[in-house]
């Protein structure tokens, strides 16, 4: 029982309601949300170099592949920051519970 009204006490190790990470699991999220942006940037420093005539017609313009390359670039960065940030999460979460 508590002695006083308001909402429950936050417990620092869960970052969503009921929901708890472990160590391993936050560092496998964190580390996939790194690699995401590592692997894509590259793959899009590489699509702007594209000489072979798939990212760009012999006019300069972006072509068909490039755009959809660069959609999935895009996604996958958002995604990668999204999965990397709960990991952070879970970590920063499992570094505060053991201070209660």
């Amino acid at each position: 029982m508590r002695d006083h009204p308001g909402p429950p006490r936050r417990t620092s190790a869960r970052i969503l309601k009921g929901m708890r990470l472990n160590r391993p699991i936050s560092w496998f999220l964190l580390l996939f949300g790194v690699w995401s942006w590592f692997v894509w940037i590259s793959f899009v420093r590489n699509l702007l170099k594209d000489a072979s005539g798939l990212a760009f017609d012999t006019a300069g313009d972006p072509t068909g592949y490039f755009w959809v390359h660069l959609a999935l670039a895009v996604t996958s960065f958002v995604l990668g920051t999204a999965i990397g940030a709960i990991g952070l999460r879970g970590l920063l979460a499992l570094r505060g519970a053991g201070r209660e």
